[in-house]
């Protein structure tokens, strides 16, 4: 489950609070019901995303340095116990998105197929980042749905699309064409791939308090329209 490399759980979960921020009511802070069973949601996809990815890559795995140790490549862990695993988290994955709208219930279901496809596009594509973008940003989608009961294409979209070209910048710096990336120090990439994070949860604090002001700025402006009806 990568429980140690927190990381990629937070860049999963943060555009899933981008969308349900956009989707609260002016003045108003975001859902944090909505924020918590995403949060946990995305524990539990990150954790089964990183085993199906281990357990499609276990004989490769065994011959890289960097993941030779992972449980399934070191045969800490047998293939039926991955799955059995795997079973386990897709079950408590579940039971959070069933507490979600019918609509949401669906989209969700959809992003399976991009969860178990996307470790495959290493082996057929020089772009598995675009991939990993679409799938790692579909809580931009799902998060707006879920307080709203659909997706408003006007929102949901460019939230999306622009999720997808924020993961092929930091998905990259693995691939070293970052211009700041000293390519020669892999702590300096993992430092730099981390520091998405901050930017998430930067742009999230954004669009929250850019949602409070609309609510004042509207206060503002109310005795004024008052005023011209009089």
């Amino acid at each position: 489950m990568r429980l140690d490399k927190p990381i990629g759980t937070w860049l999963l979960y943060l555009p899933c609070t981008w969308s349900i921020g956009l989707a609260a009511e002016p003045g108003c802070f975001p859902d944090w019901y909505m924020l918590s069973l995403f949060g946990t949601g995305a524990i539990l996809m990150r954790g089964a995303g990183c085993t199906i990815n281990d357990m499609w890559d276990r004989d490769f795995d065994k011959k890289v340095m960097r993941t030779a140790n992972r449980p399934i490549a070191a045969g800490d862990i047998s293939t039926f116990q991955s799955f059995v695993f795997l079973g386990g988290q897709l079950t408590l994955a579940l039971g959070v998105l069933l507490c979600l709208n019918y609509y949401s219930i669906a989209m969700g279901a959809a992003s399976l197929l991009l969860v178990v496809t996307y470790p495959l596009m290493k082996r057929i594509t020089f772009w598995p980042q675009l991939a990993l973008g679409l799938t790692f940003n579909w809580g931009a989608l799902l998060g707006w749905s879920a307080i709203k009961g659909s997706c408003d294409p006007a929102v949901c979209l460019p939230l999306y699309f622009s999720g997808v070209m924020w993961t092929l910048i930091y998905d990259t710096i693995y691939a070293h064409q970052i211009y700041t990336v000293d390519i020669h120090r892999p702590e300096d990439c993992w430092d730099k791939f981390t520091s998405n994070r901050t930017l998430g949860i930067l742009l999230f604090l954004g669009i929250v308090l850019g949602n409070l002001w609309k609510e004042k700025k509207e206060e503002t402006k109310q005795p004024e329209d008052v005023r011209m009806e009089n």
